[in-house]
């Protein structure tokens, strides 16, 4: 029979439940005398693989779990979109030795709160759990890096009115200006088909109808 851990002196326990998922017995074995030793922490948890941690921790009902990306058969991050799906409010952190873009990413999107890697201090990891557990998201430094990077290299959404070329924009800078076709053409030195045609492509890219239209867009975006 298992002892009831859940009450101190006739007080509810308060600390935070955690569980682990780590394939490596060595590992989870100092995970749990970790836990075991910090006072704001309790193991009620420690599973080899994924496929036991599906059925198990539903049951231990964590507040935190420490999932393993490089687990056998099913990994980590298969294993936590599955977790949340059954249990949308229970933090997970990633505990992993590498650090790949796409394997940080995948994991976010599936569901995990936070990206840490193993070999990290162990009252850092402490520190982690608490942190998720009160709605951060914890990040080793070298992942949090990675993730900064990589939102500094993605490039905002081109606008439509950047997908103009140099002459189309200078037509359109004529349009709002009240030039004619006519106008523009000889302002421009080509023929007023050339001048509808880029205006025709102009409202193309613009997804308008018309010439007020386009005037409107280009204006705005001023």
């Amino acid at each position: 029979m298992k002892k009831n851990l859940g009450a101190k002196s006739g007080k509810a326990d308060m600390r935070i439940r955690v569980a682990i998922v780590e394939d490596s017995r060595g590992t989870r074995e100092s995970l749990t005398e970790l836990l075991g030793h910090a006072p704001t922490l309790r193991c009620v948890g420690a599973h080899p693989n994924g496929e036991e941690a599906l059925q198990q921790i539903p049951e231990e009902t964590p507040d935190v779990v420490l999932m393993d990306i490089n687990l056998p058969q099913m990994n980590g991050i298969e294993c936590v979109d599955k977790l949340k799906q059954q249990m949308p409010k229970t933090q997970v952190l990633m505990l992993t030795t590498y650090e790949e873009g796409d394997l940080i990413f995948d994991s976010l999107r599936k569901g995990a709160s936070g990206y840490l890697l193993k070999d990290m201090p162990p009252a850092e990891l402490v520190q982690a759990i608490e942190e998720v557990h009160t709605g951060g998201a914890p990040m080793s430094p070298q992942i949090a890096r990675k993730v900064v990077s990589h939102f500094q290299q993605i490039k905002k959404p081109q606008s439509d009115m950047e997908k103009l070329t140099k002459r189309e924009e200078e037509i359109l800078s004529l349009l709002a200006k009240g030039f004619f076709y006519k106008e523009i053409a000889e302002k421009m030195g080509v023929t007023i088909h050339t001048v509808k045609a880029h205006s025709h492509h102009v409202y193309e890219k613009l997804h308008v109808q018309s010439r007020t239209e386009a005037v409107l867009k280009y204006i705005e975006r001023g």
